[in-house]
């Protein structure tokens, strides 16, 4: 067992975790944050995205004593404190960028760190950037929709 300390959606978080502990279940099992969902475990859906130090990655990349000393963002985390959605949490609700909703959050983190690094993505921009996260309900239209609307506001 490895001691980690690390800031979870604003909270400082110390706990004891098997080196081979992946960070997906960290947060899943021992923090009990289940927005960030296991999909393929294979990295290929990108359904387990959230921000490390303010990136977008995969948490079944990452061991969570990797993590250690780091600043994670769940899907639990970009909401306001007061339950005020964030812009692109609202942008999917009112583009029903969702079916499912199990690749959701994950699309919703990326899309999140795409628009800090890019600010007014187009069309074809926001498509390469959706490449690592799957839709299995192909929602992908209204997901671009969502996305471009938050761009463009």
């Amino acid at each position: 067992m490895t001691a980690i300390t690390l800031t979870v959606n604003g909270k400082t978080v110390s706990a004891d975790v098997e080196d081979r502990t992946l960070l997906v279940h960290f947060l899943r099992d021992q923090l009990r944050l289940t927005g960030t969902h296991v999909g393929c475990d294979t990295s290929q859906c990108g359904c387990c995205m959230v921000h490390l130090s303010g990136r977008a990655i995969k948490a079944c990349t990452l061991f969570a004593v990797q993590a250690d000393g780091e600043s994670v963002t769940t899907i639990e985390g970009l909401a306001a404190k007061d339950g005020t959605l964030h812009p692109v949490q609202a942008a999917f609700q009112e583009h029903h960028g969702l079916q499912c909703g199990f690749c959701t959050p994950g699309m919703i983190m990326m899309a999140t760190d795409m628009l800090a690094r890019h600010k007014n993505p187009d069309e074809d921009k926001i498509k390469k950037e959706l490449e690592g996260n799957l839709c299995r309900c192909t929602g992908y239209l209204n997901i671009v929709k969502a996305i471009r609307a938050v761009a463009e506001a």
